[in-house]
């Protein structure tokens, strides 16, 4: 039996197993939920060693567990892969947009409905699925690469403890390649991988000015107002080309090939759908680059939000004394997110006038952005499984949002390689989450094609 045949044979197995993993409510950024999260675990633990993985365990960290689990290859000397994804899933607040409960998995023609569905349950569980389809197809006993899984179950609260965790076990670790199962495709009737995800920091900025609010006859015009200098900070984050202007924030860009600019122009995009799905009437960015370049490729500035004075009905007259701003900045590979907080911390500093005072917050080190070698023998590899599956050109894409891939790769040694299944319109982080389950079936045989391919180059 080859591979799609096995697949198809078990698809209503792995349905069923995915509804009961799915039930498991492993909202990890709620305390009330923790136990779930450690339920959720030992679920993945137990259905990985019904699968065959000689070696399956659960990694407790100071926070919510991790599962492990290795399959060694026949020949030592054949390559290692690590699969990464997560267990834990976003809260399902607002309860009330959502069409079914978010925990009872239901099926409506092709999708399956539920939180985590397509961030990441469904798609972690697809290699368990994978792997035994090509055990099965080659009648071996053992894959033709050592596999081991990583899944953590912190990702949906910022991966706290995970590159602790990855360090405490760089032995058990070791990989050649690392396989990202945590994205999305370009549309389901146009497989691509992803190449490369944007890293990200925040910062609260707040500006202090008089002890207390001032009355705007007696004191306007000649005391600094801390909400028009926020504006004036705000207004200066960008030059007339929509290019950030804060000075340092571009050092060590790596700007894309013009290669994978290429690529990404094959992409069959069509900005006014776009626009209707962003709810726009217009786009907006730096000069000299597309709606695609300008999400994936380039480093963002976005004022999420700005307050301080009055804000209630009627008015008020005064001289407020603070005002404040929430702001992100999405990076690309080469920035440092310490090295761009320095810059930001400058910038604010100099744009403070004499008589205010700045505070700036960041929450938290921030994530580095990562890239995959587009020449690389491993991608190539990938490339090759996801064409076999699906019949089809595999494109290349990169993702807007941000994760813990690049710790994954600066701290394990190894090349990323995305192969993932899940789709925009699936609505991941939002009420209605789903997967088209005949998407997760292909995905469950690029991975078996995977470690042939991957076996086959390492030999």
């Amino acid at each position: 039996m080859d591979a799609r045949a096995y697949i198809e044979a078990h698809r209503d197995e792995f349905v069923s197993s995915l509804k009961e993993w799915l039930a498991i409510p492993s909202i990890s950024a709620d305390p009330a939920h923790h136990i779930d999260v450690q339920r959720s675990a030992r679920w993945l633990a137990d259905h990985l060693t019904a699968t065959g993985f000689p070696t399956v365990e659960v990694w407790e960290t100071p926070g919510l567990p991790a599962v492990f689990a290795e399959w060694p290859a026949a020949d030592p000397d054949a390559p290692t892969v690590l699969v990464y994804g997560h267990h834990d899933v976003q809260p399902v607040d607002p309860v009330a947009e959502w069409e079914t409960d978010p925990f009872k998995p239901t099926e409506r023609g092709t999708s399956l409905f539920a939180r985590g569905a397509s961030d990441d349950k469904g798609q972690v569980l697809f290699h368990a699925l994978g792997v035994s389809a090509a055990l099965a197809a080659s009648g071996a006993d053992a894959p033709p690469v050592t596999i081991k899984l990583l899944v953590e179950g912190e990702e949906e609260s910022g991966s706290v403890h995970f590159a602790d965790l990855m360090r405490a076990n760089l032995d058990r670790l070791a990989c050649d390649v690392a396989v990202i199962s945590d994205t999305t495709m370009w549309a389901a009737d146009t497989p691509s991988m992803c190449v490369g995800m944007r890293g990200v920091t925040d910062v609260e900025i707040s500006l202090y000015g008089p002890e207390r609010d001032l009355h705007s006859g007696s004191f306007g015009g000649a005391v600094p107002n801390p909400l028009k200098a926020m504006s004036d900070l705000l207004s200066g984050l960008h030059d007339e080309n929509g290019r950030v202007a804060i000075p340092g924030f571009h050092d060590g860009v790596v700007e894309a090939s013009q290669e994978e600019r290429d690529l990404i122009a094959r992409l069959p995009f069509d900005e006014r759908e776009w626009l209707d799905t962003a709810a726009s009437t217009a786009t907006w960015g730096e000069e000299g680059y597309s709606t695609l370049e300008r999400i994936w490729l380039r480093p963002t500035a976005e004022i999420n939000g700005m307050w301080g004075g009055h804000t209630g009905s009627g008015g008020k007259t005064i001289v407020p004394r603070s005002a404040h701003a929430k702001v992100s900045f999405r990076l690309v590979p080469g920035q440092e997110p310490l090295h761009v907080q320095d810059r930001v911390r400058a910038y604010v500093e100099s744009a403070t006038p004499d008589g205010l005072r700045a505070e700036t917050g960041f929450g938290g080190p921030g994530v580095r952005a990562c890239a995959s070698d587009l020449s690389s023998t491993a991608l190539k590899a990938a490339r090759s499984a996801m064409e076999r599956a699906f019949g089809k050109q595999v494109l290349f894409t990169r993702e807007g949002g941000s994760g813990p891939e690049a710790d994954i790769a600066d701290i394990l040694g190894a090349p990323l390689v995305f192969v993932a299944v899940g789709l925009d319109e699936d609505r991941i982080h939002a009420p209605n989450e789903k997967v088209e389950l005949p998407l997760l079936l292909k995905g469950a045989e690029s991975a078996a094609y995977l470690w042939e391919e991957l076996g086959t180059v390492g030999r």
